[in-house]
């Protein structure tokens, strides 16, 4: 699984690749804030709604601080996604590497 920065996944969706941002923590962390464009499976939710998702698809996994979402993004290959990217440091890391306005909580 490959693992990218924020400021390294701001650069690579500016270079114009267009990945599925997976957000997996809960909903009311991510009425706090969120990264635009991104979906909501929370985690638990996860195995139950995979048929939402396209294993084809680049997917990038989001929580907090990216453990949740190296889990999540662990699942996801061996429920057979072939191009999974974890979001190291999660939206924490965002809000301190490529958005300083973002809330944090």
């Amino acid at each position: 699984m490959r693992q990218f920065r924020p400021a390294e996944l701001a650069a690579y969706i500016e270079a114009g690749h267009t990945p599925v941002l997976l957000d997996v923590r809960e909903e009311w962390e991510w009425e706090v804030c969120r990264l635009p464009g991104a979906i909501l499976i929370p985690m638990r939710e996860l195995p139950a709604r995979l048929a939402e998702l396209n294993k084809a698809q680049e997917t990038v996994v989001i929580c907090h601080h990216g453990v949740r979402s190296y889990h999540a993004a662990r699942y996801l290959e061996t429920a057979g996604f072939g191009d999974v990217i974890n979001l190291s440091g999660g939206v924490a890391a965002w809000a301190d590497e490529v958005d300083p306005a973002l809330p944090r909580y």
